[in-house]
């Protein structure tokens, strides 16, 4: 592959030193991005990916890994863009960053010329970053009041929904709660998280979901419906939702992430994903006068930022000053 770069991005190499081989540095590479204590267990494994990767097409080019020269890092993002979207080539520059920062070397992702060519490349494809769509509060409470009951699996259906919606929950929180990490109150329900994207040395974090004034739409209630079915099926602690098997007999399988966003598409239609259930509640919030911190003691967002970015007020109508003018 050939490949013109600035100046600045020269092709100078450095020794390492004699008692080490570059294995041994890209490998020490890989264990401290998987040992990283920051980011949610996927995030950790698709950054350790992104490292190989790298680490992979350094070795096809003959050029060094750990530590990187701004050239190294500079022709890896143009043979990324040829193909990839912005942000898988945004987050292979971080798990590069990240591995420099582990080991403690110079990072070259710092240098002002990748910093250059990385906005470039941004511009150049104009992709705006895809998000979850937002549901609107009717849509949501239309679908839930029509689950029939009938059968268990919709009693389980609609406490999914109903508490991945208030509690703001990602999907993998959702679907990992167990029994015993629910307490309820006259308030309502306290549900304690073991683990979260933003949380993983297990400190302790809590959400709280209160009663509704409609039982048709109250998650405390759905979720306290849901539990005396597991109940009468012998099950008082484990996984909180779990998956049937035929004939409506409940199995012991733990559900998991991906089935929760079918569920969501199932139900709220497929422009929709798990992720509408947070991402919907923090744009439902906003729209009803919610400030950002009672919006953060929910989502648990550590920023304000991240508050905006995830604010689908997307449509025109809905936050515009026209509605002000009293015509």
């Amino acid at each position: 592959m050939s490949m013109h770069l600035p100046t600045a991005l020269s092709d100078e190499t450095h020794e390492v030193g004699p008692a080490r081989s570059i294995d041994e540095f890209t490998q020490e590479a890989t264990d401290y991005l998987i040992r990283s204590q920051q980011g949610s267990e996927k995030t950790r494994q698709a950054y350790a990916g992104d490292w190989q990767r790298f680490v992979a097409w350094c070795q096809e080019y003959g050029r060094i890994p750990l530590p990187a020269e701004a050239a190294t890092v500079g022709g890896f993002l143009v043979y990324l863009a040829r193909e990839k979207k912005v942000s898988t080539v945004r987050r292979h520059l971080a798990s590069i960053s990240k591995a420099h920062r582990l080991a403690k070397l110079p990072n070259p992702v710092l240098d002002e010329t990748v910093k250059d060519l990385i906005k470039g490349i941004s511009l150049q494809k104009k992709v705006a970053p895809k998000q979850a769509k937002a549901f609107t509060l009717e849509h949501f409470k239309r679908t839930v009041q029509g689950i029939s009951l009938e059968r268990p699996d919709g009693v389980r259906d609609r406490a999914l929904l109903l508490l991945g919606f208030a509690g703001a929950f990602r999907r993998d929180e959702l679907v990992k709660l167990q029994v015993e990490d629910l307490e309820f109150d006259d308030d309502g329900l306290l549900i304690r998280l073991r683990e979260s994207k933003t949380n993983q040395q297990g400190e302790s974090e809590e959400k709280a979901v209160v009663y509704s004034s409609d039982r048709r739409t109250c998650p405390v209630r759905a979720v306290k419906d849901w539990l005396q079915v597991l109940d009468a099926n012998g099950r008082s602690s484990g996984p909180l939702f779990l998956s049937f098997n035929k004939g409506q007999r409940l199995g012991r399988k733990r559900l998991s992430s991906m089935w929760l966003n079918e569920l969501v598409q199932r139900y709220l239609g497929a422009a929709y994903s798990a992720h509408s259930l947070r991402a919907s509640f923090v744009t439902i919030a906003k729209l009803g006068g919610a400030d950002d911190s009672k919006i953060m003691n929910q989502t648990k967002h550590k920023t304000t930022g991240m508050i905006r970015r995830y604010t689908r007020i997307d449509s025109v109508r809905q936050h515009n000053a026209v509605n002000d003018l009293g015509l």
